[in-house]
């Protein structure tokens, strides 16, 4: 019996793989258009921002996913009035947020009554506690990403590439890019449970630079990226299984080992 057929004996394993599979089709999709735009930054301080909705939900006794959603797709909204109206630079209130969104979920967890919750999967992941309602929610907003990307995939690239030129042709680049902002915000939300708010960054980050080392076409790219982002999940989740390793930092180190071969390799054919 192989590695990955023995340990799909186990719910919780099944539940792990098909969230891998889920945060895959995540980092494919708007991974690449975040990588892009240049927006990696930008996504920490939405991932760090989301924490302040994690732990305001714990206080209040909500699902605390559906807390950390609630402030991601704000912040997102906030940011993205910034970059249009360049009011002050983004990047000092990506840094605002990063700060204040941690110090506010920290807060609001320590004056919840009773027993503090561990902060430890929120911070660093842990893919294999994943739950079937935690899946069903990764399965929707996963297919509402997909199907969004399916209807204005020409105007997201128009966007990510260049949006003054896109703006020139006329599409409604503000509108655009605030869609893009919010599906990478539920995306953000939705890696958390796999790779934690600390780690975030790497998974959104990693597939889509390995398709970019690979091909050109972006539907190429976000092909290369979904394999690899499969490559990425289901080997650091089979190590976490198997040698007891936290899943997120195995599932980050290994992807990140993945871009590193990527690259060496194509260096070497150069030659």
């Amino acid at each position: 019996m192989t590695g990955l057929s023995a340990a799909l004996q186990y719910d919780f394993m099944q539940n792990a793989l098909a969230a891998s599979l889920l945060v895959s089709v995540l980092c494919a999709i708007t991974g690449t258009f975040i990588v892009i735009k240049r927006l990696v930054f930008l996504s920490g301080g939405i991932s760090h921002g989301a924490f302040a909705g994690l732990g305001g939900a714990y206080f209040l006794g909500i699902n605390p996913f559906l807390g950390a959603m609630f402030v991601a797709i704000l912040s997102a909204a906030a940011i993205t009035r910034v970059i249009l109206r360049q009011s002050q630079p983004a990047d000092a209130t990506i840094g605002i947020l990063w700060a204040t969104g941690m110090a506010a979920g920290v807060l609001f967890v320590s004056i919840t009554p009773g027993y503090a919750p561990d902060l430890i999967p929120y911070l660093f992941g842990d893919i294999l506690t994943t739950s079937r309602a935690q899946l069903y929610w990764m399965a929707g907003f996963s297919m509402l990403n997909l199907l969004l990307t399916i209807i204005l995939f020409r105007q997201l690239v128009a966007v990510s590439f260049d949006d003054e030129f896109a703006r020139l042709r006329g599409l409604p680049v503000g509108t655009v890019l605030l869609i893009l902002m919010v599906m990478n915000s539920v995306a953000i939300v939705l890696m958390i449970q796999a790779v934690g708010i600390i780690l975030v960054m790497a998974l959104l980050t990693i597939p889509p630079l390995i398709g970019l080392a690979l091909a050109a076409k972006i539907r190429v790219v976000m092909f290369y990226a979904f394999i690899s982002a499969v490559l990425i999940t289901v080997g650091g989740l089979l190590l976490s299984f198997y040698l007891d390793l936290p899943s997120g930092p195995a599932i980050v180190l290994l992807g990140a080992g993945l871009l590193m071969l990527v690259k060496i390799v194509k260096a070497q054919s150069k030659m």
